[in-house]
């Protein structure tokens, strides 16, 4: 069976309030994946759209999607798996590819979440846990890792200051990365000020600096069989592992001190898929949502040991020029979260990587690209691994 590859990428910029229609947030990540792969619109086979409805006032999306950009009457789909969503989109145009039924196929993610409010974004957020046993209760995604948070550091002697190491590390290229919503320094004086809004609490142990931003944005991938990625592509990426699990939906199944069992599975699937290691990973991408989850990521996808994640940046091990670069691009904690975006983003990080494409965040000839994204607190979890 043929291989399969992704031979365009693309995004538009996130920002914490797009101006225009959900139509015009999705053609902008369209329209340069597009330009990327060097075709048109009349060369894609289907199309699959990744968003979470909760915030979408339109149904249905992938229709208007479909009709606005041209390509009706392709076969559209639609998937979701919150934060995760366009990760599984991946997946599903793996499978539509592998399977022989099309050549091309789009994945595009969006989520224009301005268009309802704060408050009304967090109670969405909250019906991301079970309605009927635990977000009536008041549970909030910060407060779920904020459980994480205090669990590893009970363990293992993690701390604040470990943690806000995380956020400055983002800060460091998201001020490099020009579609990201925050681009100014952070350093660890602003974790220590009393009248620093970083420093600001937000659920104990997480603060304000600890936290993603909620964005509006979009995303594309083409994803291509080895003869079409052949004919239009110079630097086609392969598909080399895919893995995805699923969790528990209330934290009362879980294991807090174990970090995300999603990410631990969907990586050994990816790993073993691709047949690899985590010592074979050049660079990667993991769901930073909070300064937590980056550091439990480390150690559910085995670049560390259980509780020995904060020595990797202690000692800048995933810094750009360390061991294994993570989040190069900024991360969630500097280009905002646009849900349905966001696995598209990172995947698309990836493949700049490895194309040797990604500027003043290039790390030194990469070979092999992991991207890590989570929906939910570890409700969903997919593992994506990257050739050249």
């Amino acid at each position: 069976m043929s291989r399969v590859a992704i031979i365009g990428v693309g995004q538009s910029k996130f920002v914490r309030q797009y101006p225009g229609s959900i139509r015009e947030l999705a053609f902008e990540g369209f329209k340069t994946a597009m330009q990327d792969a060097g075709i048109g619109v009349g060369d894609v086979g289907a199309s699959v759209i990744c968003s979470a409805p909760e915030y979408d006032k339109q149904r249905s999306p992938a229709g208007i999607f479909a009709e606005y950009l041209g390509l009706n009457p392709q076969p559209t789909f639609y998937v979701e798996t919150l934060c995760s969503s366009s990760s599984t989109g991946l997946r599903l145009a793996y499978s539509l590819v592998k399977s022989g039924l099309h050549d091309v196929v789009a994945v595009l993610g969006f989520q224009k979440m301005s268009e309802i409010s704060s408050a009304e974004s967090q109670e969405r957020m909250g019906r991301g846990a079970d309605i009927q046993w635990e977000s009536p209760f008041g549970t909030m995604m910060p407060a779920y890792y904020a459980m994480y948070a205090r669990a590893h550091m009970q363990a293992y002697g993690t701390t604040p200051e470990d943690l806000a190491l995380i956020r400055v590390k983002a800060a460091t290229y998201g001020q490099l990365n020009e579609l990201a919503v925050y681009r100014k320094p952070v350093t660890m004086e602003n974790f220590t000020s009393a009248d620093d809004r970083m420093a600001g609490p937000v659920a104990a142990p997480l603060r304000v600096g600890d936290c993603c931003a909620n964005a509006d944005g979009s995303s594309c991938l083409i994803v291509a069989s080895e003869e079409k990625a052949k004919l239009f592509s110079k630097k086609p990426v392969w598909i080399l592992g895919l893995g995805a699990a699923t969790a528990s939906v209330n934290l009362a199944g879980r294991d807090l001190l174990t970090g995300l069992s999603v990410a631990k599975q969907a990586a050994g699937q990816a790993y073993e898929m691709a047949g690899i290691t985590a010592r074979n990973v050049d660079v990667a991408e993991v769901h930073d949502c909070f300064t937590i989850a980056e550091l439990m990521a480390y150690e559910n996808l085995g670049f560390a040991e259980p509780g020995e994640g904060r020595d990797l940046i202690r000692g800048k091990e995933t810094y750009k020029d360390g061991r294994i670069p993570v989040n190069v691009d900024g991360g969630l904690l500097s280009k905002g979260h646009p849900i349905g975006a966001t696995g598209g983003s990172q995947i698309r990080t990836i493949v700049l990587q490895l194309r040797g494409e990604a500027g003043d965040i290039q790390v030194k000839d990469p070979e092999i690209g992991l991207v890590h994204n989570i929906g939910g607190v570890g409700l969903y979890g997919n593992v994506t691994i990257l050739g050249r």
